[in-house]
């Protein structure tokens, strides 16, 4: 017995396409794919609807300097929050009728005394600015040590990090 090319099997059996996101970048995805990334002091905010199976992975930088974290410029949270913005936008652009958006935000921070709050002058901003989008913010994931590998498969809300 052959198997048909329209019945469930052979279209569960389409290879899912993987996304690579560089960092102060972001994807967005209205198929099914797994959007990856590798965090090195670095914040990721995964955006998806599982409803309408849509989602985006926006990852920024979270650079550390040797002075103190609350001597980031204006300049960089400003450019930080408009590629939150964008991205925002590109995902209610690919999924117009997405009414539940959520976000869960996976950090990674560097070996550095001030890296925990740099991480968070950046979270903080983030997580005003998705809540003020309306977007249900999921409990984040902060963890320093080695570099962080993420995977993320919006159109089933899926996060691994390794």
């Amino acid at each position: 017995m052959q198997m048909r090319r329209d019945c469930i099997q052979h279209s569960m059996a389409k290879p899912i396409r993987d996304i690579i996101v560089a960092p102060d970048r972001f994807e967005v995805a209205g198929d099914d794919a797994v959007l990856i990334t590798e965090l090195r002091s670095a914040i990721a905010v995964c955006l998806y609807d599982a409803v309408e199976e849509a989602g985006a992975l926006l990852h920024l930088r979270c650079i550390v300097r040797n002075t103190k974290p609350a001597d980031m410029t204006d300049t960089t949270l400003a450019t930080e929050l408009l590629l939150l913005d964008r991205c925002i936008e590109a995902m209610r652009g690919l999924a117009p009728s997405a009414r539940n958006l959520q976000a869960r935000v996976v950090a990674h921070l560097a070996d550095h005394p001030y890296a925990r709050e740099t991480c968070e002058v950046v979270l903080t901003l983030v997580r005003q600015f998705l809540t003020d989008a309306g977007v249900t913010l999921l409990p984040a994931d902060i963890s320093g040590g080695p570099v962080r590998a993420l995977r993320f498969r919006p159109s089933m809300g899926w996060i691994q990090t390794r």
